[in-house]
């Protein structure tokens, strides 16, 4: 256990290392110029985030992971569809209702819209498509079929919006659809996933096993702009006043306090279900439950220190590097987005549980490096374009129009697994830093440049392009291995056709 712990220590020290250097690098150039003791409070913060996030992983390995797989396993061994699909849906409701990733977005969020009325929304817009995934898997249809007829609702209901001239709840609705899949819903409905297909079998257990985090993304999306389309009146946003705390301790113990509140909820909806699950259908071993425990402990440590620090550390630092880049040159801007981008998606916690879950379905065809590198271009273009929006003040939609046309359309050309990992990475890289740090980053930005009046149809709409550019780049990642095998197979029949005929050995 030690050993295990001090390896997902060291793991993520090293993810967490690349984007505290670059911020604390920034916070010493003049213009930008933190105090000492913002510093500081950084750098204890980025500390507390190692041990968090390495707790989180163990944690996700022992108790989250294993609980979803034999729930997924279990519900579908007992061949009653209804229960299945019931228990999908009441799961894909209470676990994102509960999600700390999705209460930061909707506590940015003013007028009509209530915090409350928009986490049911989003809750109900998961399950509703957590449901439509498990059919998905159970029928077996093509998820780049189901993903485009999703897509072109979603832009039906979008030029609805605009019509009707409720735009101000695009990006809310991009934004909900990324942080809905956060810390602790990607691990529990990966697994699931993964139980449901193994235990369906048949020949496509890989690629069937991917696709439920992307359509959980789906789900938010149509849920809050239909939310906004029958609404009066339009959501708004007023400026917080983002700072460093001067008292840390009290600061820290406060947002301690709330923080395990929230994930202790979240968790214990889990937990409960199982519990439900394991009396009736499951009915696990003592050492297996004894293991799961334990791995729940470790989830519940790791996930209040992450968030707590980020919370208390992160958003002010964010939201003042936002404020202070505004100050820079536009191409300036637009580059050092691009490679905080590039380090920020390393400290993703849940980024590290869909790595190795891909490296093992694939059996190392899609390695763990090739899928970090793909998911941190993409973050990176993703923070650059949110800049460009900015600066130039043009529509979230002439990116996301363009985007996802690219994305759905290579669907249908690349190897259906690459789709479906494509598809749940943008969901699963829109994480807690992403809102907790780069969007107060990006409303830095906006604030200075634009004025308040523009930050919720500018700045946000982050979350959304990070959930959308590992779309394409994954994708573009299995194009590239199609194009390789190719040029192998190709040049394996050159050298058989080439061949000496003297070199055949006759055997008669």
């Amino acid at each position: 256990m030690k050993n295990n712990l001090f390896k997902k220590l060291t793991e993520s020290l090293f993810s967490i290392l690349p984007v505290s250097l670059i911020v604390i690098v920034l916070g010493l150039i003049p213009f930008v110029g933190f105090s000492f003791y913002e510093i500081t409070v950084f750098i204890e913060c980025s500390l507390l985030l190692v041990i968090g996030m390495g707790f989180f992983n163990l944690g996700a390995d022992m108790a989250m992971t294993p609980i979803g797989s034999h729930v997924g396993s279990g519900l579908t061994k007992s061949k009653k569809l209804w229960l299945l699909l019931i228990a999908c849906f009441f799961m894909g409701v209470v676990i994102t209702v509960a999600e700390p990733d999705l209460s930061v977005l909707a506590s940015y969020v003013e007028g009509m819209i209530d915090k409350t009325t928009l986490i049911v929304t989003v809750g109900i817009g998961v399950g509703a498509l957590l449901l439509i995934a498990v059919l998905k898997m159970v029928f077996k249809r093509p998820l780049s079929q189901i993903l485009t007829f999703f897509y072109m609702l979603l832009f039906c209901i979008t030029s609805l919006l605009i019509f009707t001239g409720k735009s101000g709840f695009l990006a809310l609705a991009f934004d909900s659809g990324g942080v809905t899949t956060g810390p602790i819903t990607v691990p529990f409905i990966m697994a699931l996933g993964l139980g449901i297909a193994t235990t369906l079998g048949g020949k496509d257990v890989r690629e069937n096993s991917f696709g439920l985090i992307a359509l959980c993304s789906v789900g938010p999306i149509i849920a809050v702009m239909l939310l906004g389309l029958f609404a009066n009146g339009a959501p708004s946003y007023s400026v917080i006043n983002y700072a460093v705390p001067i008292d840390f301790f009290s600061a820290f113990g406060s947002a301690l306090l709330h923080t395990a509140g929230s994930v202790g909820i979240a968790l214990g909806l889990i937990v409960l279900f199982f519990l439900i699950l394991q009396l009736t259908v499951l009915k696990l071993p003592k050492q297996k439950l004894i293991k799961i425990a334990f791995g729940i402990l470790y989830t519940f440590i790791g996930l209040v220190l992450f968030l707590t620090t980020v919370e208390v550390g992160f958003v002010p630092i964010g939201y003042k590097l936002g404020v202070a880049l505004s100050s820079a040159h536009p191409a300036i801007i637009v580059v050092i987005a691009f490679v905080i981008g590039l380090v920020v998606v390393l400290a993703e916690p849940a980024i590290h549980v869909l790595n190795k879950q891909v490296e093992e379905i694939t059996n190392g065809t899609v390695s763990k490096r090739s899928m970090m590198i793909a998911l941190s271009i993409g973050v990176g273009l993703s923070l650059a374009l949110s800049m460009l929006r900015i600066i130039f003040n043009f529509n979230l939609l002439y990116i996301l129009i363009p985007g996802y046309a690219i994305s759905l359309g290579l669907s249908f050309f690349v190897p259906a697994i690459y789709t479906g990992i494509a598809f749940d990475s943008g969901g699963v890289a829109s994480g807690p830093l992403t809102s907790s740090f780069i969007l107060p980053l990006a409303i830095g930005v906006c604030y200075s440049l634009q004025g308040e009046a523009q930050i919720l149809s500018n700045a946000f709409g982050v979350v959304a392009l990070v959930a959308m550019t590992p779309l394409i780049t994954i994708q573009l990642l299995g194009f590239r291995a199609i194009v390789t095998k190719k040029i192998k197979d190709k040049a394996a029949m050159q050298r058989i056709l080439s061949a000496d005929d003297e070199q055949i050995i006759n055997f008669m």
